[in-house]
């Protein structure tokens, strides 16, 4: 049960984007959530669609996403295949969540390279006057290519096998889940992790030559 906040007339919103200082903005938007004892979201923006993730931006979703229920965070925002200006997806939030304070980092990393100049923050402050904005100063941040533990995400398929659960990159009408299997770099054999939304929560399942190590970790789908 998450706590109950002392103030319900100022909300923050942290825009997390890829890269090491995602977790340095959620935990400074916490703290100020904390100082102020009222509620906090978080909220990352992504024009590709899930299934075109690579195993470094699941592995940051799923990894805020645990934050983000340590931390008991009231919602963890996901827009994945979002065509709108980045800008117009957060005033939406904003609009919707009610938000007062936002949170953004000011990084040369990725995407936010372009959006975190003077042009961007003019653009949102324009498009969402009603808030107080707080540009964050981050580290850069170099990937560690041999800190790679999986091949490239490939799109795959949960489906049932009785009462076990298996990986198939094969579409058919059985298919429980869709979702993005990453393949151990150095086997043979179909090993490595199934990722998949559910209910706007990224979910993780270990597989083992091709099937689910543990389905309890598999929550149940109503069937149409």
């Amino acid at each position: 049960m998450k706590h109950l906040r002392g103030r319900m007339d100022e909300s923050i919103l942290v825009c997390a984007y890829y890269g090491a200082n995602g977790e340095r903005l959620i935990r400074r938007g916490h703290k100020m959530a904390k100082m102020l004892d009222c509620p906090l979201y978080i909220l990352t923006v992504d024009p590709q669609p899930f299934d075109n993730f690579d195993a470094e931006k699941v592995e940051y979703l799923n990894n805020w996403q645990q934050l983000a229920e340590e931390l008991e965070v009231e919602e963890f925002i996901i827009r994945d295949n979002e065509k709108k200006p980045i800008q117009n997806v957060i005033a939406e939030i904003a609009h919707q969540y009610n938000i007062t304070q936002v949170v953004i980092g000011q990084t040369a990393q990725s995407r936010w390279e372009e959006i975190t100049k003077g042009s961007f923050m003019n653009l949102l402050l324009k498009t969402i006057s009603f808030v107080d904005l707080h540009v964050v100063s981050v580290e850069r941040h170099v990937r560690n290519e041999e800190d790679a533990m999986f091949e490239k995400g490939v799109r795959a398929y949960l489906l049932e096998d009785g009462n076990d659960y298996k990986v198939s990159f094969t579409c058919s009408k059985n298919i429980y889940y869709e979702g993005i299997f990453f393949k151990e770099v150095g086997t043979d054999f179909d090993n490595g992790i199934f990722k998949f939304m559910h209910d706007n929560k990224m979910h993780e399942v270990h597989i083992s030559e091709n099937h689910v190590t543990d389905s309890t970790k598999i929550p149940s789908k109503s069937r149409q």
